[in-house]
C-alpha cells in the first residue's frame, strides 16, 4: 500500500512540474503582446503629431484599429495565460491612457508638429507596453 502511495505521489509530482513548464512556456506570447503594443503606440502618436491634419490623424488611427485587432485576435488564440493576466493587462492599458491623453491634449492644444515634444511623448505612451513586456520576460 505505501509502495502504491509513493507512486501515485511521485506521478502527481510530475504531472505537476510538466503543468508549470506548459503554463510558462505558453505565455511567452504576452512578451511579443506587449513589445507590438508599446510600438504600435509610439507610432500612432508619431503619426498624429507630426503628420498633418487629416492625413496623420486617418493613418496613425487606421494603424492602431489594424494592430489592436491583430493583437485581439492573437490574444484570443493563445492556449494560456497566467494567473493575474486581467489585472495587468489592465494596469498597462489604464496607464497607457493617461499617458495617451495626457501627451495627446496639450500637444495637440500647443505643440502641433513640434518634434521635442511629439517624439518623447511617443516614447512616454510606449512606456507601459515596453515596462510591462521586460516585468514579463523576467517572470
Amino acid at each position: 500500500m505505501a509502495e502504491y502511495a509513493s507512486q501515485e505521489a511521485a506521478a502527481a509530482l510530475d504531472r505537476a512540474r510538466k503543468l508549470s513548464s506548459t503554463v510558462r512556456d505558453g505565455t511567452r506570447w504576452y512578451v511579443s503582446y506587449q513589445l507590438i503594443y508599446g510600438c504600435a503606440s509610439a507610432v500612432l502618436v508619431l503619426c498624429i503629431g507630426l503628420l498633418g491634419r487629416p492625413y496623420g490623424l486617418a493613418i496613425g488611427v487606421g494603424f492602431w484599429c489594424v494592430t489592436i485587432a491583430g493583437l485581439s485576435v492573437y490574444a484570443a488564440r493563445q492556449r494560456v495565460a497566467r494567473r493575474g493576466f486581467g489585472w495587468r493587462r489592465g494596469i498597462m492599458i489604464g496607464s497607457w491612457g493617461l499617458l495617451y491623453g495626457a501627451v495627446l491634449f496639450p500637444g495637440t492644444m500647443w505643440f502641433p508638429g513640434a518634434l521635442a515634444w511629439w517624439v518623447p511623448g511617443a516614447l512616454v505612451v510606449a512606456l507601459p507596453g515596453l515596462i510591462g513586456a521586460y516585468l514579463e520576460a523576467r517572470r
